[in-house]
Order: structure tokens, then sequence, then C-alpha cells
């Protein structure tokens, strides 16, 4: 029902081909409650619980998601999650990831590898060097000659948004929205994978019904 109600979606409000051609991952770490089950901790977000690694497509629909204890790295995750994706999805040729997939035989290259995808890692800015530094660069280089403006060096001002990031950054947004997503409520990873779907088919119906 989920992927029948994606594919209208994507058809009927978008004008697009049912199938995907390019798509983004990503991982969101969630707590769990005391309902046992799979789960662990994830040292980088210091969140104990469950990762909802999702799939979407590039306006942000769920093609697939797979729910895994936090502890799971996010290199072995998505291998987990794209296990035949290829068949069911034979348009998909491109993937956008973060930089947690890097790394020989990790994310970015074992999607290339197994699946024969091309991929683009989205990486955060680097921080600037201090502005003392960057003032005695502009100095040292004035010594030569040459004149540099040391204040255009610095990086834009203000939450500056990933290129395609952001698409999968508001799908999980969509999720949370629901009451039952707020948390990691269920005991086995499968059902709290079909709440993610039953969560995305109501808001596609909802567009559909206003189309």
């Amino acid at each position: 029902m989920h992927a029948a109600l994606r594919e209208r979606v994507r058809v009927r409000r978008m004008g697009r081909d049912p199938q995907p051609s390019a798509g983004i991952v990503d991982s969101q770490s969630v707590k769990t409650t005391g309902v046992g089950g799979e789960r662990g901790y994830d040292g980088g977000k210091k969140v104990k619980g469950r990762k909802r690694h999702l799939l979407v497509d590039t306006q942000g629909l769920v093609l697939r998601a797979k729910v895994h204890a936090a502890s799971v790295m996010d290199f072995e995750g998505i291998k987990m999650l794209l296990r035949l994706a290829e068949v069911e999805f034979p348009r998909l040729k491109h993937l956008w990831l973060d930089s947690a997939y890097r790394g020989e035989e990790k994310g970015k290259d074992w999607v290339e590898k197994a699946l024969g995808w091309s991929v683009d890692l989205v990486e955060r800015p680097r921080k600037p060097a201090p502005e003392e530094v960057l003032k005695s660069w502009a100095r040292e280089w004035a010594k030569e000659g040459v004149k540099v403006d040391w204040e255009k060096l610095l990086p834009p001002k203000g939450f500056q948004v990933l290129p395609r990031r952001w698409v999968v950054e508001r799908t999980f947004s969509w999720i949370d929205q629901n009451r039952r997503m707020s948390k990691d409520y269920e005991r086995l990873t499968e059902t709290s994978e079909a709440f993610v779907y039953v969560a995305m088919s109501r808001l596609m119906a909802r567009r559909l019904a206003r189309s």
C-alpha cells in the first residue's frame, strides 16, 4: 500500500516517473522505552536506543526504512537498508550521502562496487581558521605586495543548508510529527519499520486527497 501511494503521489502530484532515479540516505538515532528488544548506544549522538535508516527520493518520500540498534555504524546500516534495492528500484542509479559513509569498503565505496550506483558525499564545510590567524596571513601576504581581504576567507554567517541533505532531514521531521514516533516504543524493529511506512502513508494519503 505504501509503495502504491508513493508512486501515485510521484505521478499525480509531482508529474514524475513512478520509479525514482536518485535518492538520499541518512539515519536518525531515537531513544527507546523499557519494552526491551534490540537496541544499543550511539556514541556520536549520545543516544541509547535505535537508528531509523531511511532511503528517500529527491522529494523526501520514503523508499525504504530499516531500523536497527543505535550502536550499528551508518556505513554498516546502509548495507542492511539497501539489500536487494537494485531489484526493487531498477531506475535508481545515484545517491547522496553524508561524510559518515566515507571509507574503503564502507558506505560510498560499497554502494559503488556492490550496486554500481554513483554516489556524491555531501559534507559540512570545515571550520575556518581563527580571525587572528587569518589577519596574520593577510599581513604576511601584504609584505610580499599581495593584498588579501581576510574577511572574505570567513564562511557565510548563519545556518547553511547542505545540498540534498535537507530533503531527508525534512522527512525525519515529517515522521516525528506523529506522536507514536517521538520515541521507539516497539519491542521488534520490524514493528518500528512498519510504523515509519504507516506515518508516510498517512501523509501521502492526505496529499492525494487534496489533489
